[in-house]
């Protein structure tokens, strides 16, 4: 009789058999995938703070990528500006070279050559990023500028630069081609240079006159309008005695005519004839100062009424002009910028007076009025009118000063849309020439009226002028118009604008240089484009205080500086995430292989006692 073989499996030995089966068969997995276990039960305890490591890396990764495509854009952006510098200085160059020599066509050479980099410009500030339009703002599916063809020469029923000039031309001509200047003589013995309507923003503007003239009795500008009276009654000048005047141009420079005294025969250029008796001269200074301001006025007023009929165009800037008011002193004249706000019957001051507690809010912004000691935004009741303009210019922060002349106040704004002017006193803000809330007209600006010639009035062209830039116009910075987070707690701004000031500054004066047509042969037509030429060669150069493209450059160079630190933290972080992730889930394939030879070893030990077992009988015990 036999012995059956004892049973194993549910034996000690066969469970050890199967737990190191087990084992091998885990270890083999773990040295097959790198991981500890293939389901988060295996991981250990720390499995937590690895899917928090795992979501976190999640974030980097994406920020990473955030970071990638900004840099792909603002070194397309930087790629463009350089290219608009470069574009800018190469006109420049064509305007500030001489000779400026018209052609057949009516234009220099450089003129001609500024109408392709016209097109040019236009190509680099519709530049794409993928889908995005990178200078339309926050509007990056649509184009940032509307053709140079459509700028030039208008889109249907809608007007374009060329027309603008033409328009603001005749404006600032006026019907005698003189500048909206009047020459008059008031006697036998005198002579008056007047503007034509007071407050008007057409023409060249008296802004001083300066004599030598003997026996002669010049005054101004006085009056509403300005004008200046030369009066010889007491006798003929010497020769060689001059007088001199000097005029604002509608682009903010200003020219002047000298004309001397001459008993020259004939008479020299820019002189005029002392003649046998002061009417005379009269006569003849008469004659002398048509022909040196009609030739001012078809030459470099040309020029500077093209220059200004760009900005109507391409600016956001406006004005708002208030009637004409008079002080009430003894013999009441126009209001100046030395007319106190407040005063006695009598004196220079307003007809009616602001009082302390009055207030003036300028775009949100209050300016009070005090009796005495004002600071900050407060003025005395005792200051003059020019101490409200210069207080107004301080919160409005515009480019160019608010004036008055001829009784008129002219306020101005760099932008136009914002202007809101209001009034805790009507009576004295109405002494002012104002009532209600004053506004400016919203760009683009057309001339008002007809005929041109005597206008007197710009007007809200947008229903029937092209709008040259056609991307994102909102509120906030142009930077501030595209925002990204490149870090958990830090953003940077990449925005760009094609209506930024650097950037609009040099497509205007491009522009309006190309714009620019003259008859070929006029009498004038040399001095007028050598004038435009200086003004081009002039509004290219970078002003003080003004945005340049260097600037844009150095606020994207600021977002990279940015990006680079951020992406060098993010590496540090995922590196550091990474480890955790590796320490809590990976494995030491070394020592995975090791615990796997000492357990196949095991196993084979096992192995064969579980064989000698398995043939053991009673006899072989015994």
């Amino acid at each position: 009789m036999s012995i059956n073989s004892i049973n194993y499996g549910a034996s000690l030995l066969g469970q050890s058999v199967r737990n190191i089966n087990n084992q091998l068969s885990n270890l083999s997995t773990q040295l097959a995938t790198g991981l500890k276990s293939t389901n988060y039960a295996g991981m250990g305890v720390n499995e937590g703070f690895a899917v928090a490591a795992r979501s976190q890396l999640a974030n980097v990764s994406a920020f990473g990528d955030t970071i990638t495509n900004v840099n792909t854009i603002i070194s397309a952006a930087n790629t463009a500006l350089q290219s608009l510098s470069d574009t800018g200085g190469q006109v420049q160059s064509a305007a500030a070279g001489t000779p400026q020599n018209l052609t057949g066509s009516g234009q220099t050479i450089g003129q001609q050559n500024a109408q392709s980099e016209l097109s040019s410009i236009v190509g680099i500030l519709n530049t794409q990023v993928g889908d995005r339009y990178i200078f339309s703002g926050s509007a990056i599916n649509t184009p940032a500028v509307a053709s140079a063809d459509d700028i030039l020469n208008g889109s249907g029923t809608k007007a374009g630069l060329k027309q603008l000039i033409a328009e603001r031309q005749q404006a600032d001509l006026g019907t005698t081609g003189l500048g909206r200047l009047v020459i008059s003589a008031p006697t036998a013995t005198s002579v008056q240079v007047a503007e034509d309507v007071a407050g008007s923003p057409f023409g060249m503007k008296l802004g001083s006159v300066s004599s030598s003239l003997t026996n002669a009795t010049v005054s101004g500008p006085s009056g509403s309008p300005p004008a200046v009276a030369v009066d010889l009654t007491a006798g003929n000048p010497n020769s060689g005695d001059q007088i001199s005047f000097a005029f604002n141009l509608p682009d903010g420079t200003t020219e002047s005519i000298q004309l001397t005294a001459s008993s020259a025969v004939p008479t020299p250029s820019g002189s005029f004839a002392i003649g046998t008796t002061p009417a005379l001269t009269t006569a003849n200074l008469n004659a002398a100062l048509n022909t040196a301001i009609g030739t001012l006025a078809n030459t470099k007023l040309v020029a500077a009424s093209a220059v200004e009929a760009g900005d109507n165009f391409f600016n956001t800037d406006g004005t708002a002009a208030g009637s004409v008011v008079n002080n009430q002193a003894s013999t009441p004249a126009p209001v100046s910028g030395t007319t106190a706000l407040s005063g006695l019957a009598g004196t220079n001051s307003l007809s009616a007076s602001f009082v302390p507690g009055n207030t003036i809010t300028v775009n949100g912004t209050t300016i009070s009025f005090v009796a005495s000691g004002a600071t900050g935004n407060q003025l005395n009741v005792t200051d003059n009118v020019q101490a409200l303009l210069s207080k107004i210019d301080q919160i409005t922060g515009s480019s160019k000063p608010s004036t008055v002349s001829g009784g008129v106040i002219t306020l101005r704004t760099d932008n136009a849309a914002a202007l809101s002017i209001t009034s805790s006193n009507a009576t004295a803000f109405a002494a002012l020439g104002f009532s209600g809330t004053v506004t400016a007209a919203q760009p683009p600006l057309r001339v008002s009226g007809s005929p041109l010639g005597s206008a007197t009035s710009l007007t809200n062209g947008s229903a029937n002028t092209v709008s040259w830039y056609t991307g994102n116009s909102g509120p906030g910075s142009a930077r501030g118009s595209s925002t990204v987070r490149i870090d958990t707690s830090q953003t940077v701004q990449f925005g760009a604008q094609a209506n930024e000031q650097a950037i609009r500054q040099q497509l205007q004066s491009i522009a309006v240089y190309a714009a620019v047509t003259l008859p070929p042969s006029g009498t004038n037509s040399a001095a007028a484009v050598a004038a435009l030429s200086d003004r081009t060669a002039a509004n290219l150069t970078p002003q003080l205080g003004q945005q340049t493209i260097q600037d844009i450059q150095t606020d994207f160079a600021a977002a990279q500086t940015a990006m680079k630190d951020a992406t060098a933290r993010q590496t540090q972080t995922k590196t550091a995430l990474q480890n955790l992730v590796d320490q809590t889930e990976g494995i030491s394939q070394d020592e995975v292989a090791s615990q796997l030879l000492a357990l196949q070893n095991s196993l084979q030990a096992s192995y064969q006692a579980t064989s000698m077992l398995a043939q053991l009988s009673l006899t072989k015990f015994l």
